[in-house]
């Protein structure tokens, strides 16, 4: 067995979060181990440790420096030691009044009992106070520097804990004792095996310097620990790295923290008990994320959860400890009301608009612009208190442009990287937002931006200059991957890094990719192949469908598509009865107001051109108003003949991916995809066909190219599309920014 006696702060606690992990587990998973937490602070302030998932519930609680001891799982005091310090306490009132008026010394405003806590300084007279607290009978012990405790006679850390181990009965070479600073001295004059961490106070090291029995560890915190079971033979049964106690150990990878809006699970609340549900994103983004600590590597997720009171703090909680043992999810618990403010509303009705170049629709309110900065610092002071030395930081999205700027004034030894899942507008678009030089400024403290495309990085790149002086370092070709002259959104080179002001920022184009192989895994299933055949069956087998398949935006031109295709059906008579369109629009988040007139619109607008041309057997528009589950979507991909995928702008666009990924899969009569000429993926699909989703005549026009064309060059369109579609998938969307991440090498903590 072994006793493991810890100081908490710079010691059970400190370390970096995988060697946390790694400690954390090996005493869970071992019966055999005592934990009895030794630290300074006052129970009050240990007792929210007890109830924290991630940290091992202690057997024992040595605290108030040695004072107070307890047992750790009812609370209650052990006796009769307890009772022994207690009479040897002349009392907390006694004592204040005795030291109130030594000059430097301030009472420290925290929890304590048995003991008296000030601050010192230089000022202060340590032979007043030594004589003081000798004429009441009292011990001092000074710690750091600036610390002081005035303690019960013979009472520290290690006589509470000697008194703990002879009423236990444990024999003193089963004993591993560990800490930090000098108020952790007496744990090593115990006689017991001990380990002095890394990144220790020099005083303790010196001081502890030749001793057999005490081990000096390179790494600090829990990482020091795990040292010192490797280093004393007798503790080898707890060392991780050993064949018999093999825990997924992390990899050496650098601790990764993902900085999102969203949690990588789902909480659904059944009869009372909440549960998490981990999503099966069909375009697999998240699950994607979370691979990256599927082999143990360390890391946190950082994120927003649903509170009743505003300020109510949640703890760390493992996601899946099982299979991905070393990441945490480091939750930000906000209100409704908050979330709707900073997320449904100031960003949807500032930014989004801003970033689409919908400017006439963009509205500005300084008020929610606070709340929105207050929520980023919020996010980026979590991130803060998460991240190890060095760690990387990839940070998703407009609703978290200030996290950037915040996180290196508090951390500037960090990795930063972002990814914008939207587009970025041109120069003369997003300098309408009133606080476009703190976003900018913002942004620049990345060491790595990630855009869907080529034209949106140039986009960045104007926006910097328009603001401060900055200079193109680097460029790229993008003729290999992107189309350049032949599309609106295309440029032949990409700036991949930029120089503004102090700072050098390094830019890259990541179009994200779909999960293939999970959308083969659908298609192929039975039930799949026989709701393809049933939706087939109840289209008519001579009848083109059409499908269209959007979120309902005015950013996706839902109305604009509509009146396209009345135009079609007034100058085509010929194709009435013959193409259907499927338009499944899937509704906004609650609360986001903003889109209801669209949708009475659109509503309006399918109902008149049903009414005007539908006929016994033959309804021009199918409009589904409700999300559809993905396997579902999978069946209409498969036994649609045209995806007609016209946003007015689009960051990228997923579903245009998806449909090929489906109809690649077909052996006979592959689907033709139209897509719109301002969604960020037509610069990637030169095999697809291109539509101005602005020109009525385009649209109608590029439709019936797709309804006509011969089955061999749909053929080889949509082979060509699946092969870029299979290649660059979600998997090489993720590695390939990863790599960019790594890649970051640290310039003097970025100074």
């Amino acid at each position: 067995m072994l006793l493991l006696a810890t100081d908490l702060d710079g010691t059970f606690l400190g370390g970096k979060s995988a060697d946390k992990q790694q400690l954390y587990r090996v005493i869970r998973e071992n019966p055999s181990i005592r934990l009895v937490f030794v630290t300074g602070r006052g129970l009050e302030t240990v007792i929210p440790l007890l109830n924290d998932p991630v940290i091992p519930n202690p057997d024992y609680i040595i605290c108030d420096v040695g004072a107070t001891v307890v047992n750790g799982r009812t609370l209650e005091p052990v006796q009769p030691l307890q009772a022994e310090i207690e009479n040897r306490w002349p009392g907390a009132l006694l004592v204040g009044n005795r030291l109130k008026d030594i000059p430097g010394l301030r009472r420290q405003e925290v929890p304590m009992t048995r003991r008296s806590s000030y601050f010192f300084d230089e000022e202060t007279d340590m032979d007043l106070l030594n004589e003081t607290a000798t004429e009441l009978g009292c011990d001092v012990l000074v710690s750091a520097g600036r610390f002081v405790d005035v303690l019960p006679p013979g009472i520290n850390k290690g006589f509470s804990l000697k008194q703990l181990v002879n009423l236990l009965n444990i024999p003193e070479d089963h004993i591993l004792v560990a800490g930090d600073t000098l108020n952790d001295l007496s744990l090593y004059k115990t006689g017991y095996k001990g380990v002095v961490v890394g990144e220790a106070e020099s005083a303790l090291v010196e001081a502890t310097a030749g001793d057999s029995l005490i081990y000096q560890a390179r790494r600090a915190g829990c990482g020091g620990i795990l040292e010192a079971f490797k280093a004393f033979g007798s503790f080898n049964q707890y060392d991780p790295a050993t064949e018999e106690n093999q825990v997924l150990p992390a990899t050496g990878e650098r601790q990764l923290l993902m900085v999102y809006h969203r949690l990588p699970y789902e909480i659904r609340e059944v009869n009372g008990i909440r549960e998490h549900i981990t999503p099966r994103s069909p375009n697999g983004i998240i699950p994607s994320l979370m691979g990256f600590f599927s082999q143990g590597r360390s890391g946190t997720w950082i994120a927003w959860e649903e509170v009743d009171k505003p300020g109510k703090s949640l703890r760390n909680i493992y996601i899946d400890e099982k299979q991905y043992p070393h990441l945490l999810a480091g939750r930000i618990g906000l209100t409704k009301k908050e979330v709707e403010l900073f997320y449904k509303v100031f960003s949807k009705e500032a930014f989004w608009p801003t970033i689409f170049s919908f400017v006439d629709k963009a509205s500005f309110n300084h008020d929610h612009w606070d709340h929105y900065v207050r929520i980023n610092r919020i996010f980026a002071e979590k991130t803060a208190a998460e991240a190890d030395l060095g760690a990387n930081v990839w940070i998703h999205d407009y609703n978290l442009w200030m996290v950037p700027g915040i996180l290196r004034q508090l951390r500037p030894d960090l990795n930063i990287a972002f990814f914008h899942h939207t587009s970025f507008p041109p120069a003369d678009i997003f300098n309408i937002i009133p606080w476009r030089g703190d976003i900018i400024g913002s942004l620049l403290q990345c060491d790595y931006i990630g855009f869907h495309i080529p034209r949106y990085a140039e986009n960045f790149v104007d926006v910097v200059k328009s603001i401060l002086p900055a200079t193109v370092l680097e460029e790229q070709n993008c003729t290999e991957r992107f189309l350049s002259y032949s599309c609106p959104l295309g440029v032949e080179k990409m700036p991949r890094l930029i120089e503004a002001g102090s700072r050098q920022v390094r830019l890259g184009a990541h179009p994200i990719g779909v999960h293939t192989a999970y959308i083969k895994e659908l298609y192929e299933k039975e039930t799949t192949t026989e709701l393809v055949k049933k939706l087939r069956n109840q289209l008519g087998k001579d009848k083109k469908i059409v499908l269209s398949v959007e979120r309902l935006d005015y950013v996706k031109g839902p109305l604009e598509k509509i009146y396209a295709f009345q135009e079609f059906l007034e100058q085509y008579p010929e194709f009435h009865g013959k193409v259907e369109l499927i338009n499944i629009c899937t509704p906004p988040a609650k609360g986001m107001k903003i889109y209801d007139k669209v949708q009475q619109e659109l509503e309006q607008a399918i109902g008149k051109i049903n009414g005007r041309y539908s006929t016994i057997g033959w309804t021009p528009i199918h409009f589904f108003f409700r999300s559809f589950p993905f396997e579902e979507l999978v069946a209409y991909y498969a036994v649609s003949d045209i995806a007609w995928i016209t946003p007015l702008r689009d960051g990228l666009n997923l579903v245009a991916k998806e449909f090929v990924a489906v109809q690649g899969l077909k052996e006979q009569h592959k689907g033709v995809l139209v897509i719109s000429e301002f969604a960020g993926v037509s610069v990637e699909m030169g095999y697809a066909l291109r539509t101005n989703p602005y020109d009525k005549k385009s649209l109608r026009e590029v439709l019936l190219q797709a309804l006509l064309m011969e089955e061999q060059e749909r053929d080889m369109r949509m082979g060509r599309l699946f092969d870029s579609v299979q290649y660059y998938d979600i998997a090489q969307w993720s590695e390939s920014f990863m790599q960019e991440m790594e890649a970051i090498t640290p310039l003097q903590f970025h100074s």
